[in-house]
């Protein structure tokens, strides 16, 4: 609008406007016809709704990844984090999972939604193996790294768009995600831990 000469005072006017037309709800009758007409925030139009799921999640961690910022300049930390984030997401794309959110030394991984297939944790548990002996490959100026997986598996209620730009995730409101971080700090580097809730369903798989 500024470009557009429209003056400062008419700029707040119009921006007051719009910001009020998005927050309410508008209602009326068109014509004879009696037709009722809606006017909705784009946020409701874009809006998906939330649906129960059963979710094995796996949550993959960066061992070290605090010492190692300590030592290196960041602008030698950043390519160390970006190839482990590679890593992650070719790992997990292979056994058709889904990254809810990669940031730092963390991975937070779905099996289980978008798309949902029978053998969801035993599709997790092998992606961990891999992840595990995979990111065991990677090095850092010399140093090799290692990662460790946590997994569990449950009911959760997921499908809301939560947060901005790059941290946009799909927000799921349960235990699962919880107890996978948490089994997660039982790991040694190197090794996947499972919940009691994935090893039942394995069925002695492994």
């Amino acid at each position: 609008m500024e470009e557009l000469g429209v003056a400062l005072g008419h700029r707040k006017k119009l921006l007051e406007a719009i910001a009020a037309l998005g927050a309410q709800e508008c209602s009326g009758m068109v014509g004879s016809t009696a037709s009722r007409w809606e006017i909705r925030p784009a946020a409701a139009l874009v809006k998906s709704p939330a649906e129960r799921r059963q979710l094995t999640v796996l949550f993959c961690d960066l061992v070290g990844s605090t010492e190692l910022s300590a030592r290196l300049d960041p602008e030698d930390t950043g390519p160390v984090i970006h190839a482990y984030h590679r890593c992650c997401r070719e790992v997990v794309r292979r056994w058709d999972g889904h990254v809810a959110k990669s940031m730092g030394d963390g991975v937070l991984v779905y099996f289980g939604y978008p798309r949902a297939h029978e053998g969801d944790a035993e599709r997790a548990v092998r992606a961990g193996l891999e992840l595990v002996e995979a990111v065991g490959r990677l090095t850092a100026y010399g140093a090799p790294l290692a990662a460790r997986v946590g997994i569990a598996t449950g009911l959760v209620m997921i499908g809301d768009l939560i947060g901005q730009g790059a941290a946009k995730e799909e927000a799921v409101v349960g235990e699962t995600p919880n107890l996978a971080a948490r089994v997660q700090t039982l790991a040694e580097p190197g090794t996947v831990v499972v919940a009691d809730s994935t090893r039942d369903v394995l069925a002695g798989l492994f």
